[in-house]
Parts: structure tokens; C-alpha cells; sequence
């Protein structure tokens, strides 16, 4: 009994240390592709948080073998002026406007780095400490729902 209440108190414990962290840190993608981390913008014009590829998993060129991250190109980025650009630093997230709640952002950018193209997006952070984005064409009902996991 007591080892399932130190457990239990252990769960609690890092789950208000996620909430404390807020939606900074470094998380993994839905897929399990990417690292992405999320923090202040360095240009104040792009919102309050924005989140740039820091680590990628097994990622592939454009003949479908594994590549070496720190090579992994955008190529299918809809912009062919952007297609060489690496992968590591570019941006994924952006254009957040803050909510009444410091875990939330509403009306921002995600870049999906899988079939190269921008969404319109909400990104909060969930009581379990996972974030939940939300990119969507128009209207939040018309998207598909990620959840991120935290990896620092």
C-alpha cells in the first residue's frame, strides 16, 4: 500500500512540475520524428512562443533512406526556394497570440514538415503534462489533434 502512494505522490509531483514548466522544453512529435523546442520567439513579431526542430529521429531524403540529421533537407516544402533549407533550426511553430490561461495560444502557425505545409493552430498544455496542438484549415472542427510528449 505504501509503495502505491509513493507512486502515486511521485506521478502528482512531475505533473506539477510539467504544469510549472508551462509549454517551454523540448517535446516529441505525435510521429515520434522530431524534437521541437518550444520558447520565446527571438523576433517579438512572431508571438510569444515559438518552437524550432532541435533533434530529428531516422529522418529520410528524397529517395527514402535514412539521412543524417544534421543534413535532412525541407523538401517538401511547398516553396521551392525552401526545399534545401536543413531541417535542424527551422521553424515549426509560430504566431501564437496568448489566451487567459499561460498554458494556452491561440491563433498561431505549424508548419507540417511531412507534406510541407502551414496550418492554423492552438497548442495548450493538458492537466497530464502532454501538449495537445491543434492544426486546422479555417476552423479548429476542420483539423487533426497531436499530442506532444515532453523530453526535458
Amino acid at each position: 500500500m505504501k509503495k502505491i502512494v509513493l507512486a502515486a505522490a511521485l506521478a502528482l509531483l512531475a505533473s506539477s512540475a510539467s504544469a510549472q514548466q508551462g509549454v517551454a522544453g523540448t517535446w516529441l512529435t505525435a510521429s515520434g520524428v522530431a524534437q521541437v523546442k518550444i520558447g520565446p520567439c527571438p523576433d517579438a513579431g512572431s508571438g510569444p512562443i515559438c518552437g524550432f526542430v532541435v533533434g530529428l529521429i531516422n529522418p529520410k531524403g528524397p529517395d527514402g533512406k535514412v539521412v543524417p540529421p544534421d543534413v535532412a533537407t525541407d523538401y517538401r516544402n511547398e516553396n521551392p526556394s525552401l526545399r534545401s533549407r536543413k531541417v535542424i533550426g527551422m521553424p515549426l511553430i509560430w504566431g501564437f497570440k496568448a489566451t487567459s490561461d499561460p498554458n494556452a495560444f491561440d491563433g498561431g502557425q505549424i508548419y507540417n514538415g511531412e507534406n510541407g505545409k502551414i496550418y492554423s493552430a492552438n497548442i495548450s498544455l493538458q492537466p497530464d503534462g502532454k501538449l495537445r496542438l491543434r492544426g486546422y484549415v479555417g476552423t479548429p472542427m476542420l483539423g487533426e489533434t497531436q499530442i506532444w510528449t515532453r523530453v526535458n
